[in-house]
């Protein structure tokens, strides 16, 4: 009972008491009986609430929001229908995917009547119907899904899902706003063949990277070679550089193959040892630096 009723009921029976008190008791029994029949035909719908009213079997209408009445005993008030945007969670276990995959799946459909006198009239329980019909859905379209499908396109079911059940479901004058699948859930098996199968398709990825990096390499190495193959001098210089640089850490010891001491200017190479054991000596002040060998002069 709404409140504008409920006042008015406790109103007209307060009145029939102290009518009745004051030795009109005929009186105070037609204040009860006012109040009896206000309390069965003043009803009040909330801005979101629909009252479908039948009179004597059939449809006499589908009131909104506001105060209105209704005929005691000839109208009867079947369903008052809320018109919000309404949730409703369902789930789908051990599912078989297409590829015959055993998942557990759990969604939830946002839903809203848009025609109260459908939702009435058309179905016995709406809300009993939408689940049921949501958990079929799901089954099938996970049924005809891939797993790598359902686990990637999360969207793309969505959608579907909205669509299949919406169709279903306009009937009996529901509308659906959204479906959103919450959780995929794969046995524990495997998720772990799943993570060792990422895990090599990253180690591949790595290696292909890895031989691309080689090939520029490569590439680099073939131009410096043809570089210095037109320019020997540019070579022998490399090698005094590398030969400088490697003398340059305390108590290195140098080993170089006899072919590249031959290709070497032996004089030039003389030089750059010496040079080096100079740097040596100052970074360490061991004294003064020697002098580099003479080179022998042709008599």
């Amino acid at each position: 009972m709404n409140p504008v009723t409920s006042f008015l009921v406790i109103a007209c029976m307060v009145a029939g008491l102290a009518i009745g008190y004051f030795g009109h008791p005929y009186l105070g029994f037609a204040c009860f009986a006012v109040a009896a029949v206000i309390a069965m035909s003043l009803k009040m719908a909330n801005v979101w609430q629909k009252f479908v009213i039948l009179r004597m079997g059939k449809l006499q209408s589908v009131r909104g929001a506001g105060l209105f009445a209704i005929i005691p005993v000839l109208d009867t008030v079947i369903a008052v229908i809320d018109g919000r945007i309404q949730t409703t969670a369902f789930n789908a276990e051990q599912a078989l995917t297409k590829d015959t995959v055993p998942v557990n799946v759990d969604a939830i459909i946002f839903w809203h009547v848009h025609d109260a006198e459908k939702a009435a009239l058309a179905i016995t329980n709406y809300r009993e119907a939408i689940d049921r019909v949501a958990q079929t859905s799901l089954r099938e379209m996970i049924g005809s899904s891939m797993l790598a499908a359902l686990l990637s396109d999360r969207k793309e079911a969505d959608e579907q899902l909205k669509v299949e059940i919406g169709e279903k479901t306009a009937p009996w004058g529901i509308s659906v706003s959204s479906v959103e699948i919450r959780d995929v859930a794969i046995p524990v098996a495997l998720q772990d063949a799943m993570s060792r199968q990422a895990q090599a398709e990253r180690e591949k990825q790595a290696r292909v990277i890895l031989g691309s990096a080689e090939a520029a390499i490569a590439g680099k190495f073939v131009e410096a070679a043809d570089i210095y193959t037109g320019h020997p001098v540019a070579l022998q210089l490399r090698a005094m550089n590398i030969i400088y640089e490697t003398t340059k850490e305390r108590g290195a010891t140098i080993l170089m193959p006899s072919s590249m001491v031959d290709s070497l200017n032996p004089s030039t190479t003389t030089l750059a040892l010496a040079l080096a054991s100079n740097e040596v000596l100052k970074s360490n002040g061991l004294g003064q630096p020697a002098e580099p060998p003479r080179l022998p002069v042709a008599a």
